[in-house]
């Protein structure tokens, strides 16, 4: 790590490392971030949910300039591989160099969004650059929920632009996110007994991935293509259901569901494996991994949906708006607004379908949540909306924006690509709680985050982190 530049970022990099600071486990990071600011002679608060926020003067000359915030979150997914020896709780990483990445032995890095942080404390620790006064803002439970910028408090800063340092590709300027929220329908489960043979569908292999990143890639949700079965089965089998079950995360593609029903013909399985076989023909091109496995079982009395939740069941499982809803007209190629089916659940009360709903629009989540809501009264479900965020929308006026361009031409010689993105940002939560802001999130390079095999591209850092102080220094 020594022979690591900037020495300073990795420094500090190297010692966050050291520090479990896994999602709900903030205490020791937090206080990391207070004895920095201490050490430093620096102005800081700590607040209740173990948000830090550092003060650093304006350099000589920039006194009158407005302040810029730096932002980072302090939490980071810890996933290992199996057989790994490590307690998240209270272990540091064991962190290597490959070539140009680093990465973690067994486990994630982190570098979502360590580096982050490093390379703001490194800035802060020099006296040597030259810079507008400078907040910079470090938050905490950012990957499971935004929860900390969700306690922040607002009127702590004076800054209305931003340099949001939570992005993973070096060429990427990230000027848009979505907002979302949860929406889940129930409804009440109701039995009754029917005797006939037991079918199992079980529905795998599918690609799934992130609802947001990849809802437009043309990846099939297992859920709503269980759904389609279930409709032809029932038309023409005259089928009844036990249970369905598939997906684990409202945010997630699922990738499997699996269904047990009944039916008065135990010919009706090949019925089922036909339509099945059609199906996977249909999605080979995206789906190569796709298998589907119908088997017959034991025949005999079983507690199946009563006559009329299974007609309501099945009606909103293949009726039910899943995937892309509406493309922007601002930025081209960006899902403006989606939603996923991400968990089907039978429980011994009541059935659960549960969404995640995304926009990059305030009224498109509004209007995607009442679109819902019309469709839950046609099938007399339960409905709850919770977990929301609010979306970044974009800025068509960004002088933050234009500025960084021109500093990043100046470097690499090409303008960045100016992206937005269908997921959630902590930006949305700022633009929420700072009227007028004007932000950007932009971030070094990094692969396979969230993962084990998570690197992180040590040239990308000294790259970014001299393109953020020639920034710095332009923000007069």
């Amino acid at each position: 790590m020594e022979n690591l530049k900037p020495e300073k970022v990795f420094e500090y990099f190297g010692e966050i490392c050291k520090i479990p600071h896994g999602s709900g486990n903030m205490e020791k990071i937090s206080a990391c971030c207070e004895e920095f600011a201490k050490s430093n002679g620096l102005d800081y608060i700590r607040d209740a949910a173990n948000n830090v926020i550092i003060y650093k003067p304006a350099s000589a000359g920039y006194e009158t300039a407005q302040p810029i915030i730096l932002q980072g979150h302090l939490d980071m997914v810890c996933q290992k591989d199996e057989g790994v020896d490590i307690d998240f709780e209270t272990d540091g990483l064991d962190i290597f160099l490959d070539g140009d990445y680093l990465k973690a032995r067994g486990t994630t890095l982190g570098a979502d969004n360590g580096i982050a942080v490093a390379m703001i404390m490194a800035i802060l620790e020099d006296k040597t650059l030259s810079h507008p006064p400078i907040e910079a803002v470090f938050t905490v439970d950012e990957e499971i929920g935004l929860i900390g910028a969700g306690k922040l408090q607002f009127d702590k800063l004076k800054g209305k632009r931003m340099i949001n340092m939570d992005s993973e590709e070096q060429e990427i300027l990230t000027v848009s996110c979505a907002g979302g929220s949860d929406f889940r329908m129930t409804l009440p489960v109701k039995k009754i007994k029917k005797s006939g043979t037991e079918i199992k569908i079980a529905l795998k292999g599918l690609q799934g991935g992130h609802s947001g990143v990849e809802i437009d890639k043309n990846r099939t949700n297992a859920n709503i293509l269980m759904g389609e079965i279930l409709k032809v089965a029932k038309e023409n089998c005259g089928i009844d259901i036990i249970s369905v079950n598939g997906g684990d995360k409202g945010n997630a593609i699922p990738n499997a569901s699996q269904a047990y029903i009944v039916v008065q013909n135990p010919d009706a399985a090949s019925r089922i494996k036909e339509f099945a076989a059609l199906k996977k023909e249909e999605i080979c091109e995206t789906e190569s991994g796709f298998i589907y496995e119908i088997s017959v079982g034991d025949t005999g009395e079983f507690e199946v949906f009563e006559k009329d939740l299974c007609e309501r069941f099945v009606f909103a499982l293949s009726s039910t708006p899943d995937g892309v809803m509406e493309m922007s007209t601002e930025i081209d190629g960006l899902v403006e607004t989606s939603l996923n089916l991400g968990i089907l659940k039978t429980g011994e009360t009541e059935i659960i379908m549960h969404y995640a709903l995304r926009s990059n629009k305030k009224a498109g989540l509004i209007a995607l949540e009442n679109k819902m809501k019309a469709f839950a009264g046609k099938i007399s479900a339960k409905v709850e909306t919770f977990g929301h965020y609010p979306p970044w929308e974009f800025k068509s006026d960004s002088d933050l924006q234009e500025l960084y361009k021109e500093k990043y031409k100046e470097k690499f010689g090409q303008y960045p690509l100016v992206k937005a993105i269908h997921a959630g940002l902590e930006c949305g939560m700022f633009a929420e709680g700072i009227n007028g802001i004007d932000c950007i999130s932009i971030g070094p390079e990094m692969h396979d985050v969230h993962t084990t095999k998570e690197r992180l591209s040590v040239s990308s850092v000294k790259n970014m982190y001299e393109l953020v102080t020639n920034v710095l220094a332009a923000l007069r």
